[in-house]
């Protein structure tokens, strides 16, 4: 058994950052994930840095400070994680009060604008001028997060933290602590244990008898392959309905469903976008669908129909090209809002997760807790912990 300041649970780019900086602040820090290769939500991520979305002062803040940072994260970590600036074009959904739209957007830090259809589609030629009523547009930012995730990972090696893959299958508990973490048959021992684990976190914290208001929802996408023909801007449709979805599968007559496998609180969306990287494959999706069970089965052929048609309608010149369909969980909190810190009454486990819009804020609040943790007061950080639902929490 080998003994750890800080075990952090996943390594996507919540986990990876997170370890980063702690390792930057001097922690002897071990970064547990389960894929030789990452295969969850980090991987099939469009890699849009809404930083201009924030309606809240914390969110606003946030949003400035994570864009000023990935300006100069490529050599800060020694890597090219591909950040680009590119146009958003944001179509109206059919169905919307459009005005209404445009008046929830003039909250946001930067506020998109309305443009008209002829200069949406000088921007974005592909566009189909036929199914666009109302546009907005914003300037957003962009990354590949596998390959960020995969910067982050090597220069918290190059930091002395180490990286193991494998199974975390249980929190080894003594009376309200937590120290350590269960892999196969052996443990490891730390001073603290921190969850990133995305939409694993809920029944990770379940086994161990520990409930947190934290859900996940099954996201599913295209990635269609690189093609001849160049997307210029990222698109997709406005309001996104995957918050209206969060905000419906958490209200308090919801949460008993939440225990129970098999259940399906609300009915699925579709958020209907696409985004090209710099390799030119593309990213086509995404239905977000609430089953409580992580391992529901769903019928991919079906979910692939309908993110081609619903996107095709907007960029019909893109619908056929030849792609793979795929499903991860995606995790977000009782009220959208991250979880970050440590559960009340119970010494050794941080949270980190719950992100609705995590790439925008999570190097960002990744530096912020660790300087935290190593002795440094944060206006923003104590405002997030889990110890807000101390009247759910067990």
């Amino acid at each position: 058994m080998a003994n750890y300041d800080w075990i952090v649970i996943g390594g996507g780019i919540t986990g990876a950052a997170l370890s980063y900086e702690l390792a930057h602040q001097g922690g002897s820090v071990l970064l547990v994930e389960k894929e030789g290769v990452l295969n969850g939500a980090t991987r099939y991520s469009y890699g849009g840095l809404a930083h201009w979305a924030g309606k809240t002062p914390l969110l606003k803040a946030l949003g400035e400070e994570g864009i000023q940072r990935y300006r100069t994260l490529s050599g800060e970590l020694q890597a090219d994680i591909q950040f680009r600036e590119l146009d958003l074009l944001m179509p109206i959904a059919p169905g919307y009060d459009a005005d209404a739209v445009e008046a929830d957007m003039a909250q946001c830090r930067i506020p998109p604008r309305p443009i008209s259809v002829e200069a949406a589609c000088e921007l974005e030629p592909l566009l189909d001028p036929a199914a666009l009523e109302r546009v907005l547009w914003v300037s957003h930012g962009h990354i590949n997060p596998f390959l960020t995730a995969l910067a982050f990972q090597k220069a918290f090696q190059r930091l002395g933290g180490s990286l193991l893959t494998g199974t975390v299958t249980g929190l080894r508990r003594q009376g309200d602590c937590i120290v350590g973490v269960e892999i196969g048959e052996v443990w490891h021992g730390a001073a603290q244990v921190v969850v990133c684990a995305g939409g694993w976190t809920r029944a990770l914290l379940r086994q161990a008898g520990i409930r947190v208001p934290i859900y996940f929802t099954h996201a599913e996408s295209v990635e269609l392959e690189p093609s001849h023909l160049k997307l210029n801007a990222l698109v997709m449709s406005t309001p996104v309905q995957r918050f209206e979805l969060e905000q419906a599968s958490t209200r308090p007559e919801q949460d008993p469903l939440w225990d129970e496998p098999g259940q399906e609180p609300c009915p699925p969306i579709l958020d209907a976008g696409v985004l090209q990287f710099v390799d030119g494959s593309l990213r086509m999706g995404q239905i977000s669908r609430v089953l409580t069970d992580p391992n529901a089965v769903v019928d991919s052929a079906a979910s692939e129909a309908q993110i081609r048609e619903q996107a095709g309608r907007y960029l019909p010149k893109l619908a056929h090209l030849p792609g793979q369909w795929y499903h991860c969980l995606v995790a977000f909190s009782g009220d959208q809002q991250p979880l970050v810190g440590s559960l009340p009454g119970l010494e050794g486990l941080q949270l980190f997760s719950g992100f609705s819009n995590p790439l925008a804020v999570v190097p960002v609040l990744a530096r912020r807790f660790a300087q935290q943790a190593y002795g440094q007061e944060d206006e923003w950080i104590p405002g997030l912990s889990p110890g807000r639902f101390a009247d759910i929490l067990n």
